[in-house]
């Protein structure tokens, strides 16, 4: 005889989600958005004040230590919370799950390779 399952929705809907991973994720993207605040603050002041500097003046801005570590740290949380954003809209609007898998496999790989470009032509620019 088949036994019958009588459940609530609550009771059905309960564990499912975003595979679980979502308040984690939602909370990644709060705080390098907190980091990137301060960071953004700073990159603009800095670079108004070398608005009509010559080439010179950039590389000895970028050759500071503090300005280099702070150059770096800002490109690290800018794709890493760039990463975060786009797996969202293509969990959110990429409906099959081969196209979805594939472009948050794109997002994580070319976030990657852009910030290491980055990293790499600032620490370029110390030499």
């Amino acid at each position: 005889m088949r036994e019958i399952h009588i459940q609530s929705a609550l009771a059905r809907a309960r564990g499912l989600g975003s595979a679980k991973s979502g308040s984690r994720h939602w909370w990644l993207q709060r705080v390098s958005a907190l980091a990137l605040a301060p960071l953004s603050v700073w990159f603009v002041i800095s670079f108004a004040a070398l608005l009509s500097a010559d080439h010179r003046s950039y590389s000895e801005w970028i050759g500071s230590p503090l300005n280099a570590v702070l150059m770096i740290l800002l490109v690290i949380v800018l794709f890493y919370h760039m990463s975060l954003g786009l797996q969202v809209v293509a969990e959110d609007y990429l409906h099959t799950d081969w196209t979805k898998l594939f472009a948050i496999i794109a997002i994580q790989f070319g976030s990657l390779v852009l910030a290491i470009a980055s990293i790499v032509s600032i620490l370029r620019m110390l030499t």
